[in-house]
């Protein structure tokens, strides 16, 4: 297969062995935190996916994405406080919410463009987190902790860290997948024909509406099943989960990792979170000779950094990290790739 062995195919390749491996890093080193940290990043990597079937195929640039996740978390949370503990009932009950909030939305949204649709999605999302706020019932501004994490009858024991990881981490595949199937079926090609031209897939007899509405739907419920799984990785919710800031973060890892690719979402997601993750320490860490004294002070101001590489790679590489790994893989000798997925 011309082109099959290039630096971007072996990138993915070790990024889904470490994935697949990391419980057994975990054994090995005993280093539990890095578990939980990559669980979440796997939860948030199947957020962003969700985000970029709209955004990268459908140019649907949506700025309240992260209601869907705050929407499944709550359901599981609410249900769970009502004493309704099995997953077999929470997660379509998640799943279900957000995808009926997804349709209201995208059916009053998708009548506009621009910067109304990004509006009205943020608008959307600001009820939604104002919403949570007051009910407080629910705990309110406060938030609300999980007594339990979601129970299958036995067959699945999600209070288990290892179990719970590869639970998450075949949902992720399994979005991706989906993604794949539905970007190549009639339906992506569709979507993606309204993203670059919407007059001309209208002159030709397509639908555009349904279509847009029907992708739209579709990347809340997938969305809405990440919230479910944050709830239970996190065992509290809050308000915070549907804030704009939050779904900022979402399109970061979007842009960041590359637009309209399948793995560059969770490229994006690892990326990001790694940064705010550990850039603090780095940044201590390069202080610490020059100015003992206010080196860990200096790793507070991180941010200063991280905003400046954002924008480097937005300005300057075309494509996100996914771009980036193309070009190398195009420049290559002998390789024969096409750039394109």
């Amino acid at each position: 297969m011309r082109g099959a062995i290039t630096l971007r195919n072996v990138v993915i390749a070790v990024v889904v062995l470490a994935l697949v491996l990391l419980p057994l890093y975990v054994v090995i080193t005993d280093d539990r935190f890095m578990l939980t940290l990559v669980t979440r990043i796997v939860i948030l990597a199947m957020a962003a996916v969700s985000l970029n079937f709209i955004l990268g195929y459908g140019g649907m640039m949506s700025f309240g994405h992260a209601a869907y996740l705050g929407l499944g978390g709550y359901t599981v949370a609410i249900l769970s406080f009502e004493g309704v503990q099995s997953g077999f009932v929470q997660w379509p009950a998640a799943v279900a919410v957000s995808a009926l909030f997804a349709l209201i939305v995208g059916a009053l949204s998708l009548r506009t463009r621009g910067v109304y649709f990004i509006m009205i999605t943020l608008a959307f999302a600001q009820m939604a987190y104002y919403l949570a706020s007051g009910m407080a019932r629910y705990g309110g501004d406060d938030g609300l902790s999980l007594e339990d994490r979601s129970t299958f009858a036995g067959l699945l024991n999600l209070s288990d860290k290892t179990t719970f990881y590869y639970v998450c981490l075949v949902l992720l595949f399994g979005s991706i997948f989906l993604i794949w199937r539905l970007t190549n079926s009639r339906f992506g090609m569709v979507l993606q024909g309204v993203r670059s031209n919407e007059a001309r897939m209208l002159a030709i007899g397509f639908p555009t509406f349904r279509y847009k509405l029907t992708g739209f739907v579709i990347a809340g419920t997938m969305c809405g099943l990440a919230g479910a799984l944050i709830a239970n990785h996190t065992d509290f919710v809050s308000p915070s989960m549907m804030f704009w800031t939050r779904s900022g973060d979402l399109i970061v890892m979007v842009v960041l990792g590359g637009m309209g690719t399948l793995f560059g979402p969770v490229l994006g997601a690892l990326a990001l979170l790694f940064l705010e993750q550990f850039l603090p320490t780095m940044i201590s860490t390069v202080v610490k000779p020059f100015n003992p004294a206010g080196a860990a002070k200096a790793g507070e101001y991180w941010q200063i950094v991280l905003g400046p590489l954002l924008l480097f790679v937005v300005l300057f590489a075309r494509g996100g990290i996914d771009g980036i790994l193309r070009s190398f893989s195009r420049r290559g000798p002998g390789t024969g790739e096409s750039g394109r997925e």
